[in-house]
């Protein structure tokens, strides 16, 4: 593997939305999506896999590229689903493996259920999904608090309560040095849309495990080998129970890809090859 690869950006008009992606490498094609997670940060994994695959990857909406006609509309699930859809099929490329990280592993699986005939695989990295869990209650109120005290203003302490809730070990001086002081005015654009319109939609997406266990698409729950009593560790096994699978081990935390992509790509493609 390669970690050079030209890169292709395009514009696609959707419902309500403009969609900015990229494309590299050719081959059959392969998706990386997240929420709220953009095209540039999966840049380094796609590049591992452009030499053997059509990589697209993408803004998704409300995010960077990717505006909404109304920025105050909620960023809900169907309609992700529905724009990684109309990407694959403008694309012409299809069917595609899909590989979802966090909100976009939930994005993946919900695109499984209503369009399998594009996607042939899904890898679902860590999906959020409260629901699932026997305390789903309880979190949906600390999320609730969450979205509350980030529109108070109180932008430090509303991550402090997100990294809480998932069990993402970070120093609070990491914290401050993310989240405070001068910031890029895109990225608070980022985040506000993503704590005021779209984490609770994603967090509250309930999948329906009998169709996905019908479809031809072949559903593959992943989880980081160092996110083990996390917040996304428990929602992925609880998911994989109700699929009937075990969950899949890669490397890294919730962003593994991200810390060490040329690992995760021989991990992902060492999946995909198993019968």
């Amino acid at each position: 593997m390669t970690a050079s690869s030209a890169v292709t950006t395009g514009t696609l008009v959707v419902p309500d939305a403009r969609l900015y992606y990229e494309v590299r490498g050719t081959g059959p094609l392969f998706v990386l999506v997240g929420a709220p997670m953009n095209a540039a940060a999966f840049a380094p994994l796609a590049a591992q896999l452009a030499p053997t695959n059509t990589v697209l990857t993408t803004d998704p909406r409300g995010h960077f590229g990717s505006p909404l006609d109304d920025p105050h509309q909620d960023s809900t699930v169907p309609a992700r689903a529905d724009d990684l859809a109309r990407l694959i099929t403008h694309l012409d490329a299809g069917p595609a493996v899909v590989f979802g990280s966090s909100g976009g592993a939930v994005s993946a699986l919900a695109l499984a259920q209503t369009n399998p005939d594009l996607v042939t695989t899904v890898v679902a990295h860590e999906p959020p999904l409260r629901e699932l869990l026997p305390d789903a209650a309880d979190q949906r109120a600390v999320t609730e608090d969450i979205i509350a005290t980030y529109d108070t203003g109180d932008v430090l302490g509303a991550w402090r309560k997100f990294f809480a809730q998932t069990g993402f070990a970070i120093p609070d001086a990491q914290v401050q040095r993310m989240f405070g002081g001068d910031r890029d005015p895109r990225q608070v654009a980022s985040e506000r849309h993503w704590f005021d319109h779209e984490l609770r939609a994603t967090t509250g997406w309930v999948p329906d495990p009998p169709l996905l266990r019908s479809v031809p698409t072949r559903v593959i729950v992943g989880i980081g080998d160092a996110s083990t009593g996390q917040f996304c560790d428990r929602t992925s096994r609880e998911l994989a129970a109700a699929l009937g699978i075990e969950p899949v081990l890669f490397p890294g935390d919730h962003t593994g890809f991200v810390g060490d992509p040329i690992a995760f790509a021989a991990r992902l493609q060492e999946v995909l090859d198993e019968p």
